[in-house]
């Protein structure tokens, strides 16, 4: 089963309130980094993609009908090639606000690494290091000018790239019928997934931290 739907919107954009969007619309399962959180078996050809070595995106995606979030939206260009037939959504969010939040969440989840309680929570954050501030951002994620320049750069090279009729730029603030539209389904009566707020995502690499590091 092919990749329906990429994501190539980077990391605290909405993309977990995407996710659950996408899989209530019937574009499940969908993969985000929560995936390689929960599934350790995930997390190998992650490391070898951030290593630079060729890897199998049949195999990575195998079971999965979209995707969203970091790792993944790393190789938007990659996957989009791989997956011709695939629809692109672009999630977007004011480049100061999304930097604020990354400072919150992320960054200091990266700047962790090797302290974690978990093995597999550190692993996980030594690939978010190498894939997304290293790679990404030159290893100054935390410099507000050059990173939400890296981001501005970033939606103006998908927009760019990809051809309009496969692209949707999707702010979440928009809720369900842009998303709907593009996808050619019927809208929701529920109101659009609102979810992994900065908090929440303290709470929850926290919580799987603590619970992967508990004797069994």
């Amino acid at each position: 089963m092919p990749l329906e739907i990429i994501g190539a919107g980077f990391g605290r954009t909405g993309t977990n309130s995407l996710r659950l969007a996408l899989e209530h619309l019937g574009f499940g399962p969908c993969h985000h980094m929560f995936e390689v959180r929960d599934k350790p078996e995930l997390l190998p050809d992650w490391e070898a993609a951030a290593r630079g070595e060729r890897v199998d995106w049949d195999q990575v995606f195998r079971g999965y009908r979209s995707q969203v979030d970091w790792p993944g939206a790393r190789y938007w260009r990659e996957l989009a090639r791989h997956f011709p037939a695939a629809k692109v959504i672009l999630s977007v969010r004011d480049p100061d606000a999304w930097f604020d939040s990354v400072q919150a969440t992320i960054a200091p989840f990266v700047a962790a690494r090797g302290s974690h309680a978990s093995p597999h929570v550190n692993a996980i954050a030594e690939m978010s290091y190498r894939t997304v501030v290293a790679q990404i951002f030159d290893d100054r994620m935390s410099e507000r000018a050059h990173a939400t320049r890296v981001f501005r750069e970033h939606i103006g090279e998908v927009q760019s790239e990809i051809a309009a009729d496969r692209l949707l730029t999707f702010d979440l603030r928009d809720g369900w019928r842009p998303l709907c539209d593009f996808l050619e389904v019927a809208m929701p009566e529920i109101p659009f997934p609102r979810t992994n707020s900065s908090k929440e995502f303290v709470d929850q690499e926290w919580k799987q931290a603590q619970a992967q590091a508990a004797p069994t």
